[in-house]
């Protein structure tokens, strides 16, 4: 079955081997848990991975942190996991702390006809002036530069040291699970076809879409609030996002260990 998505610049599409229809999912504009033990850090630490190229420049925790994102006046708790995915998981966080989510909208919620996900974070929906269909289409773009932020796929195969990078668990041959998977509360990152374009647009999991595992990289879950997220509706805005813990646990580039 086709995903369209809109994401990194136009309308896209991912085949998944699946059909999302029988798995109690369905079609998502701009996609598109617990963590095993093995290859955790200490807090603090970056993973001790074989990181891609380019890697260096982007921000990476080393262990967990904690972020609170505020809709409708009622607050979402989401444990990040750097453990399992230091590259996503430091992105998202360095993204909360510089404010990039606080006023942009969820653009795309699908619950019809069996929950699927709630997607948001696109920045250049802070913007009124940005017609609704180019929303899903926006990158974080970093100030300094001006350039999009993009990275890499990450997931971590359940029992490994060492994530996966660049590649799908199908387009690598790997049969095992990932160690964040798309349960119900997962939180994930959204992306094109191709494996690094990831981001700043990210999804919740309205349910297990297990499909979804190993194509997209899940770096955290929701602790607190599920209930908040069930009721989101398309074109609700975040009003806040806030790293509430951890945050000593993000390296920054050029930072020391």
């Amino acid at each position: 079955m086709m995903m369209f998505m809109r994401f990194g610049g136009g309308a896209i599409a991912l085949v998944l081997a699946v059909s999302l229809a029988a798995c109690g999912s369905g079609q998502v504009s701009d996609v598109a848990t617990d963590v095993d033990e093995a290859g955790a850090t200490t807090p603090g630490e970056v993973a001790d991975a074989s990181l891609p190229p380019g890697a260096e420049a982007l921000p990476q925790l080393g262990g967990k942190a904690t972020v609170v994102i505020s809709v409708n006046g009622q607050n979402i708790e989401i444990e990040v996991d750097g453990d399992a995915a230091p590259i996503t998981a430091g992105n998202f966080v360095d993204l909360v702390q510089r404010q990039v989510y606080d006023g942009t909208l969820f653009h795309r919620v699908v619950r019809q006809p069996t929950p699927f996900v709630v997607q948001g974070g696109d920045p250049q929906s802070k913007d009124p002036n940005v017609p609704p269909n180019a929303l899903g289409t926006g990158s974080f773009r970093d100030p300094a530069t001006g350039a999009a932020r993009l990275i890499p796929l990450e997931i971590l195969p359940e029992g490994a040291d060492t994530p996966i990078y660049s590649a799908t668990f199908e387009g690598e041959g790997i049969s095992a699970s990932p160690a964040l998977s798309h349960t119900r509360g997962a939180v994930a990152m959204a992306r094109s076809p191709a494996p690094d374009s990831a981001s700043a647009q990210f999804y919740f999991a309205l349910a297990d879409l297990a499909p979804l595992d190993g194509s997209y990289a899940v770096f955290g879950y929701v602790t607190d609030g599920m209930d908040v997220v069930d009721e989101i509706q398309q074109g609700d805005r975040i009003e806040s996002a806030t790293v509430t813990e951890g945050l000593e646990n993000l390296k920054q580039p050029g930072s020391a260990e």
